[in-house]
C-alpha cells in the first residue's frame, strides 16, 4: 500500500449499493469462501450473496445451532463451531476447515463485538481486542496455506469508522489502568485495519491480498449489548427500537462494500487498503468527524501494522507467515 493508492478509484457503486448490485451477473462457481459471523446481520447478507453466486461457503460460528437454523435455506453452506475469543476453538475450526478444503479464495472476517462491558478472556486479554482482532489474526495465520494455494485469494476484514476513536494503545492495550468500552472498540477496529495492511505486505507475493473496510452505520445484532436507552440517547433509534438516525444503511447495503472488496476487478493488483461505500477511502485529517468518512493515517501505517503483527504473534502463538 502506498499513500497514493489510498484514495477513491471512482467505483460505479456507492453507499446505497446493495449486495445484489455487487453480485449481479457474478459467477463464483468453484470458489471457496469462509465468512466469520456469516449467520446474522452483515455476515448473513454476505453468506447469502456468495452462495447465490455459486460459492461454497463455510461459516465458523460461536452459536452453531442458531447459525444452522439461519442458514437452513442456503445451499452450498456449512457451519463450523468456533469462538473467536477462544484460541483453542479457533485452532480446532482451522483444522476442520483445512481438512475439508484444498484452497480458500475469499476469507471474510465479518464477526465482531462492539462496546461490550469489561470482560477478560484467555490470559486476561481485553475481550473486544481478543474477539475482533486476535481471533481473526490466529484464524488467518492457521489458514494461510489454503489462501496461498488459491493463487489470488482476498482477505476482507470488517473494521469501522470507530477506528477514529483511538490509535493502538501500545502502553495499555488491555485497559489494565481502567476500562472504556468505546475506546476498547475503537482500538480493536484500528487493529483490524492494521492487520489488513501487514497481511497484505506478507501475502502479496503469494497472491494473497487483504483489505479492511467501514461497512457504514447499520443497526444489527452488533448493538446487542448496548441498552436501548443508550441507543435512543445517541439518536439512533426511537423507544421502539426503530431506526431514526440519519445516514444509516440497510444490512444489504452495509454488506456491499465487503462483497465489492472480495470481487471487484478494480482492486486487482492492490491491497492493504481501507475501503468504504464500495470504493477506496481517502485519508482523513485528525479531528475529522467520524461520520465524514475516511481513514486515519495511524490505521494504515505500515510500521504500526508490523508492530501489531509482532505483538499478535507473541500473544497468540499463531503460525508465522514467512515472506
Amino acid at each position: 500500500m502506498t499513500s497514493t493508492e489510498q484514495q477513491p478509484l471512482g467505483s460505479t457503486f456507492s453507499a446505497t449499493s446493495t449486495v445484489q448490485d455487487i453480485t449481479a451477473g457474478l459467477d463464483l462457481s468453484g470458489t471457496s469462501a469462509v465468512v466469520t459471523g456469516g449467520y446474522s446481520g452483515l455476515g448473513l447478507e454476505t453468506t447469502r450473496a456468495l452462495a447465490a453466486a455459486g460459492a461454497q461457503v463455510l461459516v465458523p460460528a460461536r452459536r452453531p445451532d442458531i447459525a444452522r437454523a439461519a442458514l437452513a435455506d442456503v445451499e452450498g453452506c456449512e457451519v463450523i463451531p468456533m469462538d473467536l475469543a477462544d484460541l483453542d476453538s479457533v485452532r480446532a475450526a482451522a483444522a476442520r476447515i483445512s481438512s475439508s478444503l484444498t484452497r480458500i479464495d475469499l476469507l471474510m472476517a465479518v464477526a465482531g463485538v462492539m462496546a461490550t462491558p469489561e470482560r477478560r478472556v484467555g490470559p486476561g486479554w481485553e475481550s473486544q481486542l481478543a474477539a475482533n482482532h486476535f481471533g481473526h489474526f490466529a484464524l488467518v495465520c492457521e489458514l494461510y496455506p489454503l489462501l496461498a494455494a488459491a493463487d489470488g485469494a482476498r482477505v476482507v476484514v470488517n473494521s469501522s469508522a470507530g477506528h477514529t476513536l483511538t490509535d493502538m494503545r501500545w502502553h495499555d492495550p488491555h485497559f489494565r489502568a481502567g476500562y472504556d468500552k468505546w475506546l476498547a472498540y475503537g482500538q480493536a477496529k484500528t487493529a483490524n485495519a492494521l492487520f489488513a495492511v501487514h497481511l497484505d505486505a506478507l501475502g502479496s507475493g503469494d497472491g494473497v491480498r487483504a483489505f479492511a473496510l467501514h461497512p457504514g452505520k447499520i443497526i444489527t445484532g452488533l448493538q446487542r449489548e448496548m441498552a436501548l436507552q443508550e441507543q435512543i440517547d445517541r439518536g439512533w433509534v426511537d423507544e421502539h427500537g426503530n431506526v431514526i438516525g440519519t445516514g444509516f444503511k440497510a444490512p444489504a447495503q452495509g454488506a456491499a462494500t465487503g462483497l465489492w472488496a472480495a470481487t471487484s476487478p478494480l482492486l486487482d493488483g492492490l491491497g492493504g487498503l481501507y475501503l468504504e461505500d464500495c470504493d477506496i477511502a481517502g485519508v482523513s485529517a485528525p479531528g475529522t468527524p467520524m461520520d465524514d468518512g475516511g481513514v486515519r493515517a495511524y490505521a494504515i501505517d505500515p510500521d504500526a501494522a508490523a508492530r501489531l503483527w509482532d505483538l499478535s504473534l507473541a500473544a497468540t502463538g499463531a503460525t508465522p507467515i514467512a515472506l
